[in-house]
């Protein structure tokens, strides 16, 4: 049958299973939005591009399906890249559609054109021009396998606005696509995992290093099984947080800049590190020369450009994490004479005394403290809720003293570190998932750069519940400054901020104020009844401080420890 260019668009997306498409319209974009009129597809419409995006990123990461967005040529496309960016760098599986100017326009300097593609080479897997409506389904096609395949990531197409209008013939297809030049390898060599289980059965001080990979795999019951039968304790980066349950004997919490102090020993003193689906980020290694000395590293990761790039190693394997890890624990499980219960016993003592030792910890008194508060979260929830968080301090709390058990259940930016991420990519995670509750952990900094979606939420009736950590001042930074700049709070301080009860007011939402500790609990409660989105203002000391902390640029052992 012939289809205009954007008829072909809405069937493309059904036979992907989309249902929710975020975004806002344009001009070029029309001939798209009048078939999205009758089209079974929800649309979501934000109330600027980057929030379309991070709402997309949030209703994958929750999902683990393809993100979509839309935004229109020139700014609209322009607005897009952070959000893009931010998918990028975390390995979300989006796709994301620009309008374009027309064809014989391109490169004319027309009205809203940019060079989309040009601009978002570099923080997307992959991006298209089309510019034959012959080809339109296709591209489409080849995005969404490239964006779930392999290392999952962002892919950008843009569409001219005569191939939206163009019309050819469209056939739907129920063709595995195939790219010649993409095959990812997710099997991983048997060999490798062979040597892998010898090198693991010898060591006397192992530790697990698990990282995004293994959610983004769906390999966590994986990690959980080789964890137990080796009794191999387990840490996890930022992005693997929920991988390896909290409650576990095993678990040493996060590692890295704000990890714990017994990860960060544990790492440092290891024999073998086992990394699963982690790249050994800057964050995680500090002083990059004196990381892990002792320790050989096996390196299972589905991207073999992230195997070796920062830390050399000793076993890398190239595969899916879940594919590796169920090879490797059907050997370690026929070989189980090599792993005996005690085996580790003196290291898990000595894990143990670092607990003890340097446990989390914060100052109990009566002042309102953000641990105190992700505490009661956790107690109200149940350990139970989506925690999402914005960047920054709010997002160390959440990470530190609310503890996850689940999978998919912490949303954060973690390699973009984008302020702004955490409101609406909360709002795609609870349209993903309406029956779960779902938790914005914010800064006051943070909220404000994407505040605006609180129509979004009001218009589209969403309930995201939104803890503002409200301390008047980019805390995170003020903190380095505090720290490491005799205090000279340059630019750090806000002396303006909005009564945030009046704004979320102002959208016929609900907002609470809380100064003390005994009103936090209520608070809770309060909102989560009202079943809609609340912001709860939480008035919390200007110089509230992360520790431990890992200073630039030092071992990452050699830890700041410290209340607040």
């Amino acid at each position: 049958m012939k289809l205009t260019g954007a008829q072909i668009f809405v069937e493309c997306l059904k036979e992907q299973k989309v249902e929710v498409l975020f975004g806002i319209p344009g001009g070029v974009l029309l001939p798209i939005f009048d078939v999205l009129y009758d089209a079974p597809i929800k649309f979501i419409l934000a109330r600027h591009e980057q929030g379309a995006a991070h709402m997309a990123d949030g209703y994958a990461r929750v999902t683990g399906e393809v993100g979509v967005c839309i935004a229109t040529s020139g700014p609209g496309a322009t607005n897009l890249t952070t959000g893009l960016a931010t998918a990028h760098m975390d390995s979300i599986p989006m796709v994301a559609f620009t309008g374009q100017v027309a064809t014989s326009l391109i490169g004319n300097d027309a009205f809203q054109e940019a060079d989309t593609t040009g601009i978002t080479r570099s923080i997307t897997k992959h991006n298209y021009l089309v510019k034959d409506v012959k080809n339109l389904a296709k591209i489409i096609r080849e995005a969404f396998y490239i964006a779930r395949s392999g290392r999952p990531g962002p892919v950008l197409i843009d569409l001219p606005a005569d191939v939206q209008k163009a019309v050819t013939e469209f056939s739907s297809s129920g063709k595995k696509v195939e790219i010649r030049s993409y095959k990812p390898n997710c099997s991983g060599h048997l060999q490798q995992i062979k040597k892998a289980v010898e090198l693991i059965s010898k060591s006397k001080q192992p530790v697990i290093y698990a990282g995004g990979g293994v959610v983004l795999s769906g390999g966590s019951k994986q990690l959980r099984e080789l964890a137990e039968i080796t009794q191999i304790p387990v840490t996890t980066t930022l992005m693997g947080m929920g991988s390896f349950p909290s409650n576990s004997e095993l678990f040493l919490g996060m590692l890295g800049m704000h990890g714990t102090h017994y990860a960060n020993f544990a790492m440092q003193r290891s024999d073998l590190i086992i990394a699963v689906g982690s790249r050994f980020d800057d964050r995680i290694t500090a002083k990059i020369d004196a990381f892990a000395p002792q320790a050989r590293i096996i390196h299972i990761d589905i991207d073999p450009t992230s195997i070796s790039k920062n830390v050399k190693v000793d076993i890398p394997i190239v595969g899916d994490v879940k594919n590796v890890l169920k090879k490797l624990n059907e050997i370690v499980l026929q070989e189980k004479d090599k792993f005996r219960k005690n085996r580790l016993e003196k290291w898990h003592g000595q894990i143990k005394k670092w607990k003890e030792v340097n446990p989390l910890k914060y100052k109990k008194d009566d002042k309102l403290r953000p641990q105190f508060i992700m505490e009661k979260i956790h107690e109200a929830t149940k350990g139970k809720a989506i925690i999402v968080t914005e960047v920054g301090q709010n997002q160390m709390w959440a990470q530190q003293f609310y503890k996850y058990d689940y999978p998919r259940h912490f949303l954060t930016s973690g390699g973009l570190g984008t302020m702004g991420y955490g409101f609406p990519a909360a709002i795609g995670a609870k349209i993903a998932c309406p029956e779960k509750l779902v938790f914005d952990i914010a800064g006051d900094g943070s909220f404000q750069m994407n505040i605006q979606e609180l129509a979004t939420a009001a218009q589209n009736k969403i309930a995201v519940i939104v803890v503002v950590l409200n301390n008047n001042c980019l805390g995170m930074v003020r903190q380095w400054q505090e720290l490491f700049y005799k205090k000279r709070y340059s630019a750090t301080l806000f002396s303006g901020n909005p009564d945030f009860v009046k704004v979320a007011e102002a959208y016929n939402l609900e907002g609470l104020r809380i100064t003390k500790k005994e009103e936090v609990e209520p608070a809770l409660k309060k909102a989560i009844a009202m079943k809609k989105t609340v912001v709860l203002d939480f008035h919390i000391e200007k110089e509230e401080n992360v520790f431990p902390m890992v200073p630039a640029g030092v071992p990452l052992d050699e830890i700041i420890s410290g209340l607040a």
